[in-house]
């Protein structure tokens, strides 16, 4: 298995040599970390303005018999194995298969995981072949095998049900309960009872698994995510919304504060000592917590989770970059790589942002994972419009105040949405297979409506210009691969991230030429089944001062790229 930290190093070394182009005649590009790019016109310096991780959003936990732990990625779509000492990591299971929002060892050593994404169960044999033991469960959420080896999961958010399922494949899955109010992360105590937390109805239930009857144990949390027992059959709950976890008496429901950490709890597990690890899918981390002192030690962390779209604007002249981030909206100081955090989830209420754009001192954002557009006021951080009922909106805009534009990959239609509650949708433009990333042409007023858009196809590998009042579109540019995020420099011309082949490119509007400009970067993670072909959206914002910034989804990151002979401050 190859380690993360070799990945990392073998990036970082990319990128010290990375192609940036146009050293000049008498340059020494070795000297400068630079190698010529025939075609290019510029030397551009790519840093890493925040650094990356291992994992590109992190969810369940769990311990083999020798307390080894395992964590599993559902955007990364990867298990990885963690050493809880160093915090170094080694992918256990790599894309695609490697799914895993939940994941458990039965008794055999096998390894059980739940692709939500996908809606498939996964199994790895101790022998490492892997096999898909059930399908067709949107949702699949959580696993755990009960103490005589029978094998259990649960369907959460797009489902809501109780599975129990052959390890073996031969006999089809039993219901054992459905719509119980979405039983998360579970757990069996000695007597083989299962416990787990019903997420929407803010209670810890205890379900018998042969004849479904369920029973409260305790109520009064905000979210409970999943629940865990010890040796001695103390319940751990975390609250999530909250940031707290609890032990609870199976018996009489009474709740003890155990300990106290951010919000976005995500699960937990305990290893043959007793010993708590939760994971933090906000701040992509494992913790370690005292049980006993309700301290809490970070095994791994980052500052970003899954970046994705990006733009940015100047506040008391320095570039401030607002980031869609899934499981926050952050905004990063971009003279130091500083992140603060405008919206957390779990905490406040955000639509789980993946892409922005801003405009008139508001950002929208767009989450083909919520399915929905929200429109933020920026001085206040208040939601002044949501739109739900999308079918995978990859990017939005607003047009206007009270109109906005939404590219529906689901639908591969470029839709203008407005109303009070977007009831009045309109087809702008049809039959666009691979939309990923929308920017606005500035108009002449600032205070007049976006009459102009550059969208990319990411199918078809082409960026368009296109006519939001007359529907008409123009290709600007074609023979792309992939091409995702991009921006408008000061000129009028535009950067581009072409991840099909991990490079930034320059295009030239009027003549469509293509010029690279930084290659070998860290972007363009393969896209799970099903989901839209940019993925985790690579986002390029360009500051009034030059420096372009791009979000690093294989590493988890945030490059500053800017002149060679300048700061780009």
């Amino acid at each position: 298995m190859n380690t993360q930290r070799h990945r990392r190093l073998g990036l970082a070394l990319a990128l010290l040599t990375a192609t940036l182009g146009g050293c000049g005649n008498d340059a020494d590009p070795e000297s400068k970390g630079l190698l010529e790019t025939e075609g290019t016109s510029e030397p551009w310096l790519v840093q890493y303005l925040v650094p990356g991780a291992d994992f590109l959003g992190i969810h369940g936990l769990t311990f083999d018999r020798n307390d080894n732990l395992y964590v599993g990625s559902v955007i990364g779509q990867a298990i990885y194995k963690v050493d809880t000492r160093s915090g170094e990591s080694s992918v256990f299971v790599g894309p695609p298969e490697g799914m895993a929002d939940d994941l458990e060892f039965g008794p055999d050593g096998t390894l059980v995981w739940t692709s939500i994404l996908t809606g498939k169960v996964h199994a790895r044999s101790p022998d490492g072949s892997i096999r898909v033991l059930a399908d067709h469960l949107p949702g699949i959420n959580s696993v755990a095998f009960s103490n005589d080896g029978r094998l259990f999961v649960t369907q959460v958010l797009w489902g809501d049900a109780l599975w129990e399922l052959d390890l073996t494949g031969k006999r089809e899955p039993r219901q054992v309960i459905a719509d119980q109010g979405h039983l998360n992360g579970f757990d069996f105590d000695r007597e083989g009872k299962l416990y787990g937390p019903l997420l929407y109805k803010g209670k810890v239930a205890k379900v018998d698994v042969d004849s479904g009857e369920l029973e409260t144990v305790a109520s009064g949390f905000r979210i409970p995510v999943a629940v865990n027992l010890d040796s001695r059959d103390n319940l751990y709950v975390p609250d999530t919304a909250l940031g707290r976890i609890l032990r609870v008496d199976i018996h009489s429901g009474e709740k003890t504060l155990v300990a106290t950490v951010r919000e976005g709890i995500d699960n937990l597990a305990l290893n043959s000592r007793d010993e708590l690890y939760i994971t933090n899918m906000v701040d992509n981390a494992v913790l370690k917590i005292n049980t006993a002192t309700g301290a809490a030690r970070t095994i791994t962390s980052s500052p970003l989770a899954v970046p994705g779209g990006l733009a940015v604007m100047q506040e008391n002249g320095v570039d401030q970059v607002y980031l869609g981030d899934l499981f926050s909206f952050k905004k990063i100081d971009g003279r130091n790589g500083a992140v603060t955090e405008l919206k957390r989830g779990l905490r406040d209420r955000m639509e789980m942002p993946m892409t922005v754009n801003l405009r008139g001192g508001r950002a929208t954002t767009s989450s083909w994972f919520t399915n929905a557009v929200e429109v933020i006021d920026l001085a206040s951080n208040q939601s002044v419009a949501t739109y739900h009922e999308l079918r995978h909106p990859v990017d939005a805009l607003e047009l206007e105040p009270g109109v906005v534009l939404v590219a529906e990959q689901g639908s591969g239609t470029l839709l203008r949405i407005s109303g009070e509650r977007g009831e009045d949708r309109e087809a702008i433009v049809e039959d666009l297979p691979g939309m990923a990333a929308l920017r606005a042409l500035p108009p002449k007023d600032a205070d007049d409506p976006v009459r102009y858009v550059y969208l990319t196809d990411a199918v078809n590998g082409e960026l368009l210009r296109i006519d939001v009042k007359g529907g008409g579109s123009r290709r600007i540019a074609a023979d792309l691969q992939q091409p995702e995020g991009f921006d408008l420099m000061p000129d009028g011309s535009i950067v581009l991230a072409e991840v099909g082949r991990r490079r930034l490119v320059h295009i030239d509007p009027a003549s469509g030429e293509v010029t690279e400009m930084a290659r070998n970067l860290a972007i363009g993670y393969p896209a799970a089944e099903g989901t839209p072909p940019s993925y985790v959206q690579t986002g390029v914002a360009v500051s009034p001062s030059g420096a372009i910034y791009v979000s690093a989804d294989r590493t988890t990151a945030l490059y500053k790229i800017v002149p060679q002979s300048g700061d780009g401050h």
